[in-house]
């Protein structure tokens, strides 16, 4: 089934389906560094060019101020690391140094990404005619500027390939690519606002910050008056973060390297207007024995087999104090779990009037787990003290293909409008899809957050037959059902004696 939210693709799936001459000859991990790298480096390349052809036809002599470039947030490309340079190069054994020394050659001359653009085209695995193809393929298919509709293209080209690599990869690809239905639907709840400080501390390729920047830009703001700060453990998925906030032109703080949120916090002071996280879903061996006494567990100590609460309750410590609204994706568990102190945890945070709402996820969203998972939306200074909202969306959705599920866009507006609805006092429950409960109703669920606990069964229509007349039509049509199922049972012992067969 063609994806509903993506019928103008075209562009982006030619790259994927065209460079993907490169699979077979390199594994995944590499090939995605690969064709990423190359993305981004056909973009700055194309967008320096722009820049640089205007101020030659300016006649200034400012074709070689670097300032001239970064006031526009656009990256000095310097004649080494050129698109005209790494084309023709394509089909000659040395391709592969080539872009090598142009990824150096960036880096040298671009502060902010250093140690970030990959280095692995010179690589003898790689094989170079095939390489050379592929930077064909870019240098006749890709045509960018420095507009906003160039910039959403590639973006878009590059957020349709990691999506495809997180497809490919399985579980490994979870690592780094939340699906942007998630995402989108966490933006549109949380709406952030121009000139605001957003936050994830496990912030994968940057999919949160990407989505915040459209939402921005789609009502009116400008998509760079957001503050990013972002934390990534991963080193090659923190180098695809810093790449993917550069094509976007996003200035994004991730830290001067890949580091462990719990252990290192880089951004220890900040109190985000938003923080949006997909955290690792259930993860056992984050080192909570040795983090017993931190700061950040005011709701309880998590236990040191299952970090989920501690990602609640760090992301809790670095929201804003008056304002703060937090929108996070987690394992089901996390809903009712009683054991290591959890549900104390839970209970406590409850009590502190922080949990806004609840959306429950049908399965197979993501292409690394199939496990169900829940929103979690957690305030500061709610609209609607003392209650929460609800929302089982396990029915909504179409599938894509036989293992994968996505939303429409018309479901997040649902969600999002439902949402909305709670916070302005006007929402009405509806049996099965959405109810508003008081801290006193979950309290005498035993502090359990499990929508279905409080959206009840969705209504039957009522067809007029009265119940004691369908119950006995259909204990009628039953009888009927099994008495054929006999015959049939009978008819096949019959037919198998007949051959020899006895059962």
């Amino acid at each position: 089934m063609a994806d509903k939210n993506n019928a103008n693709i075209g562009f982006e799936k030619e790259i994927w389906d065209a460079a993907c001459v490169l699979w077979g000859h390199i594994p995944a991990a590499e090939y995605r560094k690969v064709i990423v790298g190359l993305i981004f480096l056909r973009y700055i390349s194309c967008a320096f060019e722009k820049k640089y052809d205007a101020l030659v036809a300016e006649g200034e002599g400012f074709e070689d101020d670097r300032d001239a470039y970064e006031s526009e947030n656009i990256f000095f490309v310097p004649e080494a690391a050129r698109w005209s340079t790494i084309a023709a190069a394509a089909h000659t054994p040395e391709i592969g140094k080539v872009i090598d020394n142009a990824m150096t050659a960036i880096e040298s001359e671009n502060k902010k990404l250093k140690n970030v653009l990959p280095k692995n085209y010179g690589n003898p695995d790689l094989d170079k005619r095939v390489l050379g193809d592929v930077v064909d393929l870019f240098t006749n298919n890709i045509h960018m500027d420095d507009t906003d509709e160039s910039k959403d293209l590639l973006g878009r080209t590059y957020e349709y390939c990691i999506a495809q690599f997180a497809a490919y990869e399985g579980t490994k690809g979870g690592e780094f690519y939340t699906p942007s239905s998630i995402v989108k639907t966490i933006v549109a709840i949380l709406k952030p606002f121009d000139n605001c400080r957003v936050y994830d501390p496990c912030c994968g390729s940057g999919g949160m910050f990407v989505q915040s920047a459209k939402f921005l830009q789609a009502h009116s703001g400008k998509r760079g008056n957001l503050a990013v700060y972002g934390q990534e453990s991963n080193s090659d998925t923190w180098k695809m973060a810093k790449m993917n906030m550069a094509i976007r032109g996003i200035d994004a703080d991730f830290g001067p390297y890949h580091q462990d949120t719990f252990f290192n916090d880089l951004h220890p002071t900040l109190k985000a207007d938003f923080i949006m996280a997909n955290p690792p879903f259930n993860l056992s061996n984050w080192g909570g024995d040795k983090l017993r006494d931190d700061k950040r567990w005011k709701y309880g100590i998590p236990p040191a087999g299952n970090a989920n609460f501690a990602w609640i309750q760090h992301m809790i410590h670095h929201l804003h104090d008056s304002h703060g609204k937090l929108g996070l994706v987690l394992a089901n568990g996390a809903l009712s779990s009683q054991s290591s102190g959890e549900g104390e945890i839970r209970k406590n945070i409850i009590n502190a009037d922080l949990v806004e709402g609840i959306v429950a996820l049908p399965t197979q969203l993501f292409y690394s787990v199939t496990i169900p998972v829940t929103l979690w939306f957690i305030t500061k200074g709610k609209k609607q003290r003392g209650k929460t909202v609800f929302i089982d969306a396990r029915k909504m959705g179409y599938m894509v293909d036989r293992k994968h599920r996505d939303f429409t866009d018309e479901d997040i507006q649902k969600i999002a409008d439902t949402f909305e609805a709670f916070q302005n006092g006007t929402l009405e429950d509806v049996k099965g899809f959405c109810a508003v409960k008081t801290t006193a109703d979950i309290a005498e669920q035993d502090y359990i957050l499990t929508p279905g606990r409080y959206v009840g069964i969705e209504e039957q229509e009522d067809d007029g037959e009265p119940f004691e007349e369908k119950m006995t039509r259909l204990t009628s049509e039953l009888s009927q059902m099994f008495a054929k199922s006999h015959e049939l049972e009978d008819e096949i012992r019959k037919k198998l004696g007949a051959i020899g067969y006895d059962i």
